[in-house]
């Protein structure tokens, strides 16, 4: 596992320097998450933020009555992370699981945000994929779940998805969707 997937990933969203990229190389710890076990547990603060270099894993919360629910999946070259909790230093309300065996690149945030300080490239980067990730791609979802019935969400979330669905299982999809797996093959025979 090389630290080149990582730079080359964080450089397409802004193009850092090499003292730059030095400065956050020493953050990276490389780990190995088996499928089932958890990046992310619901309730503890979490401290770090992992790249996922290869594997899968998914963000979902449980509500007091009811079936998981799926927020969001992290795919090859995605940042996983409980943003809000990890940035206030609050508990997290949602866990992250491994779908697969999962090898990350993970760093401390609070070391990361002393980098952030005194490296404006790398405070460039972060503040580019926030807008994208956490701004830009999420308000059309929040207006899709409230306004578009199940069969068009499915529909968009294969165009969206296409990549990672032959790694999910229906249920996967089913609870990210917010449906049941029942519906979800009632969408899929289109009865």
């Amino acid at each position: 596992m090389s630290h080149a997937q990582f730079f080359q990933h964080v450089r397409r969203y802004y193009p850092i320097t090499t003292e730059s990229e030095q400065a956050w190389a020493g953050l990276l710890k490389e780990k190995m998450y088996r499928k089932g076990e958890l990046l992310v547990t619901e309730g503890q603060v979490p401290r770090k933020f992992a790249f996922i270099c290869s594997g899968l894993a998914y963000q979902s919360f449980l509500p007091p009555e009811g079936e998981m629910i799926i927020k969001y999946f992290f795919p090859e070259n995605r940042l996983a992370a409980s943003v809000s909790a990890t940035m206030t230093g609050t508990a997290s309300n949602f866990a992250i699981t491994a779908i697969e065996h999962t090898t990350v690149l993970e760093y401390d945030f609070s070391a990361f945000r002393k980098l952030v300080d005194t490296h404006q490239d790398i405070a460039l980067f972060y503040i580019n994929y926030l807008e994208k990730h956490w701004v830009v791609e999420k308000e059309p979802l929040e207006i899709a779940f409230r306004s578009d019935t199940a069969a068009t969400r499915y529909q968009q979330f294969l165009l969206s998805h296409e990549h990672i669905i032959p790694r999910l299982k229906k249920y996967h999809i089913a609870s990210y969707l917010g449906i049941t797996p029942t519906q979800l093959s009632r969408i899929i025979s289109g009865k």
